[in-house]
């Protein structure tokens, strides 16, 4: 049997022996992606969900205009209080200086909500509301990003700031309805989207009102910021999941495609020197599967020489039969006389029993292999076995006048795992090879001994022995060297190979030599591994 490659890095029979799931392999909605395409798709969705943090830059901002419009309230809510202590003059003065400070635009209504006071006329604007249609290009397109994102968060659309144009109390919501000591603040949008807070409040009489205007520009300003610097992080976040995807794609995906082009290229048998590269640097599952790969092509390659040759063979050694036994039903045709059609006749059924038996030792020859990866190993004890087996010989009196001699080895010492069946077959074939070698009252010696952790089985024979040139060549397949006194095509040839067969599916070998005692003859030699006890359960 051909010794088949096994990588080192994985176990065959555990990996053979598993019962494959294909339901946990199945993809659904993603099998029209492509592996790359799935790598790519699991980090930018990882990116995805970092991209949420914009979400954070609406509620900054929403902090953001809350503080300035609580800082707002506080504000007008204090200027009102000192106001009450001033005289007109005074508060004229205060209102201008606080509008300076604060760079606000302050105002104050009287009785019918007319406007007693406005620092714009004391002081000048404080502020001043830009309009967009004068700024560069560049501010224009950072609002429309403020737009998009406005529009992606969701962000509540705030009212347009507009100056009234009869400037009165009830011109102003957040002036209408407001009660002694009360305040109220609005938020607003200026023509380019930065933000105006007012904040009223009514002072002690009830019919004095006063309003504070500004434009917090600065909250703009640090939302643009935060999402610069979220922006950038994030396109380096992209940058860095896209060369990592490639990575993945360059490191998982190409080896898997050319692993199943060579794969392809050795299916269509294109170049019977294709080979699936082994991958030795790698120590990962893409090294596993190379190697695994490598000897699976390695041992279907043999096992198709194997058959070719096989097939070769057979086709010779059926030939030879099917000519003699053709030249024998010829020559009864043609033949005259009744005693040379009987020698034929008898020809011709030597022919057919030596098809017969030459066709049932081929199907065992290829059936072998498939049946021992299927069997169930059982103890056997060879001692108990040969003995067994020696007394049935005996009983039909097999070995004519050839004596066995047998040296039984002490109960249990000779316990292998094995198929009982294959492993009689191989010592009756050693035994039938030994005795038709053997002179007349030879005596053919078979023992079993244990060494170490090996079962050693010893037949010797006392006939001619074997040159060392031929004690590999006897194993082959139809080699028959059989001796002169025995009739041509009793033997097919596959018994000793056969025998290789089944020791070697049994973990052993089996190998021929001459006698350990020095006298003439052949001494086979099989070597199988002792059964371990089995492991104490706790």
């Amino acid at each position: 049997m051909p010794n088949f490659p096994q990588s080192t890095h994985y176990t065959v029979q555990d990996i053979a022996l598993q019962t494959p799931d294909t339901e946990r392999f199945q993809l659904r909605w993603s099998r029209k992606l492509s592996l790359t395409s799935r790598i790519l798709a699991v980090n930018l969705f990882a990116l995805a969900l970092m991209a949420s943090g914009l979400f954070f830059l609406d509620s900054y901002r929403t902090r953001l205009v809350a503080e300035r419009q609580s800082a707002a309230e506080s504000q007008v809510r204090l200027l009102a209080s000192s106001l009450t202590a001033m005289s007109d003059e005074e508060d004229k003065v205060a209102l201008a200086q606080f509008a300076r400070n604060e760079e606000l635009r302050v105002r104050l209504y009287g009785k019918g909500g007319i406007k007693t006071y406005d620092s714009l006329s004391a002081t000048g604007p404080t502020f001043e509301l830009i309009d967009p249609d004068k700024e560069p290009l560049r501010k224009t397109a950072a609002r429309w990003i403020d737009r998009a994102f406005d529009f992606i968060v969701r962000a509540s659309d705030l009212d347009q700031y507009s100056e009234p144009k009869l400037d009165t109390a009830s011109a102003w919501p957040e002036l209408s309805a407001l009660k002694a000591g009360e305040s109220q603040s609005l938020v607003r949008f200026a023509p380019d989207l930065t933000h105006v807070v007012t904040a009223a409040t009514a002072l002690p009489d009830g019919a004095t009102k006063l309003l504070t205007t500004g434009n917090p520009r600065d909250i703009r300003s640090l939302v643009r910021a935060e999402r610069f610097s979220i922006g950038v992080f994030m396109f380096a976040v992209l940058g860095i999941s896209v060369l990592l995807s490639l990575f993945l794609a360059r490191t998982i995906v190409r080896p898997l495609q050319y692993l199943a082009r060579a794969s392809v290229r050795v299916r269509l048998g294109r170049s019977p020197d294709v080979t699936i590269p082994r991958m030795p640097s790698r120590r990962d599952e893409i090294g596993m599967l190379a190697r695994a790969l490598s000897d699976m092509s390695s041992a279907l390659r043999q096992r198709i020489d194997a058959t070719e040759a096989f097939a070769a063979d057979v086709a010779h050694e059926i030939k030879n039969p099917l000519a003699s036994l053709r030249s024998a039903l010829d020559g009864i045709e043609s033949a005259d006389k009744p005693e040379i059609r009987e020698q034929l006749m008898a020809v011709a059924h030597a022919d057919v029993r030596r098809m017969d038996r030459l066709i049932s030792d081929i199907s065992d020859a290829s059936r072998i292999d498939a049946q021992l990866a299927k069997a169930n190993f059982e103890p056997i004890d060879m001692g108990d076995m040969i003995e067994q087996l020696l007394e049935a010989r005996e009983s039909r009196d097999a070995d004519g006048n050839v004596r066995i001699a047998f040296a039984r080895p002490r109960k249990g010492i000779t316990v292998i795992m094995g198929e009982d069946i294959r492993i009689e077959r191989v010592l009756t074939n050693l035994l039938d090879n030994a005795v038709s070698f053997s002179p007349p009252d030879g005596v053919v010696e078979i023992s079993a001994t244990r060494s170490e952790d090996e079962v050693i089985v010893r037949i010797s024979d006392q006939g001619p022995g074997i040159p060392p040139h031929e004690r590999e060549t006897v194993f082959r397949r139809f080699h028959s060297a059989r001796p002169e006194a025995e009739g041509f095509g009793k033997h097919s040839g596959l018994g000793l190979a056969i025998a290789r067969t089944i020791i070697e599916g049994h973990h052993g070998s089996i190998s021929v030599d001459d006698r350990e005692d020095g006298l003439q003859g052949a001494c086979f030699r099989i070597s199988l591994p002792v059964a371990q006890p089995p492991e104490p359960q706790g």
